[in-house]
């Protein structure tokens, strides 16, 4: 046996070898059957060559990856990898061995359209090629445009600002994640389970796979284009699985530059002029023709915006990126086979000690009853200002001096929870997403004392909306004709004042209580418990003093006007109480949800168009592929709750904008369903324009659900993002695990299993993970 491959009923694949390399060749050779299309853009992402097939729209992307230097960071780190880690690297070599065969192989010949709809033929992949995939698909992971968006938002209204907008960036993944101690299942065996969120893509961007070999057997989700199960993984005595630790651990440096006879100078914190590497090179375009990007690279990193001239528009601007691997050499690929040969514990923790990149918690359990929850990944030590915003390169006091040790925490009541919260990474990060899928995730395993695998979906699939209490608040407190006769009885004076309704509103409240169904959850409801943890902003420990960094002063803001004390109308006040009676769940059958949604979205729309918030809306002239961390209405959307909780919001009327959002919804009310609108909207490198999106599927689950299927308020319900699988590791019987993945096993449209695990995958059900090869049906011997 050199190796072999076997299906499920389910197809996906399961692989058997002698040795660990062959094992490696024989997962490249599968994932170019199954996913040659997928693994064709990958390298072109890897490379800065996209565009050459996708046309301009891919132009701003491969500008970002040729001037920040990806492919030649891959090839730096495989090249170190051989020298300190020779093994590994012959295991990647072995990889990348094998997709070059299942490319090519004339027994399997690859029927994936998009090959002639491109006039494409499958490229050769190189060794480093992996690296490359891995480090393009993570570049955006620590969200180092969101420093662009704080110094953005600052300059037009003042430092407070980035507290009021703090809120995971619309590149930011997030995942849910909980461990529980065999003290609280039913085996007395830990089960680990969770979900990871992104960027929803066809094919998926995790692939279900079973490695075996006489060293090891494991079962997992790996990477398409990278070899083994780096993210989530079950060797039948450990498992193991990630969420975004949300750690801040790339910087962006304002240079100084100036061109010379001899090229082009930075000018450094010492004061002096330093010769900056500088090249050319030339990005080829689909229709179009070719264009030339000028590559600069100063001693803090390359840069990727910006030049010696400045922006496209003229303001001088210069940004370097300085992140850990074009720093070091190393991704982190020399904890990839000791994860796989993990058998306690101590293994896996053992191989986070060489993690790198993207900076996880990581959450372990094994068959001995040993548990871990640590951070794993390598953060640079360095002032605080880096951590927010772009820093002067010629000013000393902003150098990387070190690198910290990732933090480790424990179980409370024998659970751990993460989902992109602060926790164990909080001193590594200035913003986290907000705690509400991690209390809520709390909460529920709170209500019963022993839990099992098959238990585990419930929890997947909840759908309660914990940021929704401070929108259902203001809608509360709107006058009602009740109120205002109350509030008529009162002096001249004081009836006069918005003050006097709304307290007369909740004396009315108070005394008409409703009744169970109708009563605020006291999860969801402004409690202190659940108001956003002043935390969630920068510190003064996490975060520069407003001094650091000059400011505009933010436009001066209109009076506050008083909201007029007339009612509702009748259509506003009957919607106003349809939504103060919803239970809050975002279920894609749910006319209430959409209803809520719907407010909730013209809320955010007239917030973007006030005078004080409106000029945000225009970006400086970055690069197009930074832009939407600098998307005014997404921001609004994502940081509502805050904005609807702060004390003051720069003298903007948000009742006002409350109740006139509520009157335009009531006059024109969505026709349906949260569902109708609330539809996946996956990314395809070639989308077909054929399918419209109301053939994509509706979904239950909102931004701050567990079950996290995000829109964006204000300017779509489309849901780009969501849970990009589904697991449960049984660390009592491994066959006992589940998981799911949006789409399929395959890639090929036409495959029975190109999407055969998407109705799973929408009604929160989960397939077995099966891992006896006798119930496997055999493909192929390699």
């Amino acid at each position: 046996m050199s190796a072999e491959t076997y299906r499920d009923a389910w197809g996906i694949p399961h692989l058997r070898a002698d040795t660990p390399h062959e094992l490696a060749r024989a997962q490249g050779r599968v994932t170019a059957r199954d996913r040659a299309w997928q693994l064709e853009v990958e390298r072109h992402r890897a490379q800065g060559t996209s565009a050459s097939f996708l046309g301009p729209e891919a132009l701003s992307w491969d500008r970002l990856a040729r001037r920040a230097r990806l492919a030649d960071t891959a090839r730096r780190c495989f090249t170190a990898l051989e020298r300190k880690d020779p093994e590994t690297a012959a295991w990647v070599r072995a990889y990348a061995d094998g997709v070059n065969e299942g490319l090519t192989e004339p027994g399997h010949p690859n029927p994936a359209p998009e090959f002639a709809r491109t006039g494409l033929v499958p490229g050769r992949w190189d060794p480093w090629t992996p690296l490359g995939v891995w480090l393009a698909t993570h570049i955006l992971f620590a969200g180092f445009p969101a420093k662009l968006w704080r110094e953005h938002i600052s300059t037009h209204l003042g430092p407070e600002a980035v507290a009021l907008f703090a809120a995971d960036g619309p590149g930011t993944a997030g995942s849910n994640g909980w461990l529980v101690s065999g003290e609280r299942t039913t085996t007395g065996h830990a089960l680990i389970a969770g979900d990871p969120h992104r960027f929803i893509e066809d094919p998926g961007v995790y692939q279900q796979v079973h490695l075996s070999c006489p060293e090891f057997d494991v079962v997992g989700l790996a990477v398409p284009g990278v070899p083994g199960v780096a993210h989530f993984g079950h060797t039948g005595t450990v498992a193991w699985a990630i969420t975004n630790a949300m750690a801040d651990y790339q910087d962006l440096y304002r240079e100084r530059l100036r061109r010379t006879g001899a090229g082009v100078e930075a000018l450094g914190p010492d004061g002096i002029w330093h010769r900056a590497a500088r090249h050319t090179e030339r990005i080829d375009i689909a229709g179009e023709d070719t264009v030339e990007v000028e590559i600069i690279e100063t001693d803090r990193g390359p840069v990727i915006a910006g030049g010696p001239e400045g922006l496209d528009d003229g303001t001088p601007a210069a940004l370097s990126l300085r992140y850990p691997p074009r720093v070091t050499a190393d991704l982190g690929f020399g904890a990839l086979l000791p994860l796989l040969r993990a058998r306690r514990v101590a293994d896996v923790d053992r191989a986070l000690d060489a993690w790198a990149e993207p900076v996880n918690v990581v959450q372990a359990a094994d068959t001995e009853g040993g548990l871990l929850h640590r951070v794993a990944g390598r953060v640079p030590v360095r002032p605080a200002a880096n951590g927010l915003r772009p820093v002067p390169a010629w000013e000393p006091g902003h150098e990387w001096t070190g690198w910290h040790t990732p933090p480790r925490a424990g179980l409370t009541d024998g659970v751990a929870v993460m989902a992109n919260q602060r926790g164990p990474a909080t001193p590594l990060g200035v913003e986290f997403a907000p705690p509400h899928r991690a209390d809520r995730i709390t909460a529920l395993l709170a209500g019963k004392e022993h839990w099992s695998a098959a238990d585990m979906p419930a929890i997947h699939t909840d759908t309660h909306l914990g940021s929704a209490a401070p929108l259902l608040a203001h809608l509360a407190a709107l006058p009602s004709e009740a109120a205002l006769a109350s509030a008529a009885a009162l002096t001249p004076e004081a009836a006069l004042t918005p003050e006097a309704a709304l307290a007369s509103e909740a004396a009315l409240a108070s005394e008409a209580a409703p009744g169970p169904k109708a009563a605020p959850d006291p999860e969801a409801a402004p409690t202190p418990e659940a108001a956003p943890d002043p935390e969630t902003a920068p510190t003064p420990e996490a975060a520069p003093t407003p001094e650091a960094t000059p400011t505009a002063a933010p436009p001066e803001a209109p009076p506050t006007p008083l909201t007029p004390l007339t009612p509702l109308t009748p259509e506003a006040a009957a919607l106003r109480d349809r939504i103060l009676a919803w239970d809050r769940r975002m279920d894609a059958d749910s006319t209430d949800a959409a209803a809520y949604a719907a407010v909730r979205a013209a809320v955010v729309r007239r917030l973007a168009a006030h005078p004080v918030l409106a000029p945000a809306s225009v970006p400086p002239a970055y690069p197009e592929v930074l832009l939407p961390w600098l998307a005014l209405v997404p921001r609004l959307g994502h940081a509502l709750e805050h904005l609807l909780r702060a004390e003051d919001l720069y003298g903007i009327d948000r009742a006002a904008a409350v109740r006139a959002a509520l009157e335009e919804v009531a006059a024109s009310p969505p026709s349906g369903t949260w569902g109708d609108t609330h539809r996946l909207a996956p990314w395809r490198a070639l989308p077909d324009t054929a399918t419209a999106p109301v053939g994509e599927p509706g979904l239950s689950g909102d931004h701050d659900c567990v079950l996290c299927t995000s829109p964006v308020p204000g300017l779509t319900d489309r849901a780009a993002r969501g849970p990009a699988a589904r697991y449960v590791w049984d660390l009592a019987d491994r066959a006992n695990s589940r998981w799911v993945v949006p789409h399929g096993a395959s890639g090929l449209p036409g495959s029975p299993h190109h999407h055969d695990q998407q109705p799973l995958w929408l009604g929160g059900e989960l397939a077995p993970v099966v891992t006896d090869f006798d119930r496997l049906t055999k493909e192929s011997d390699d």
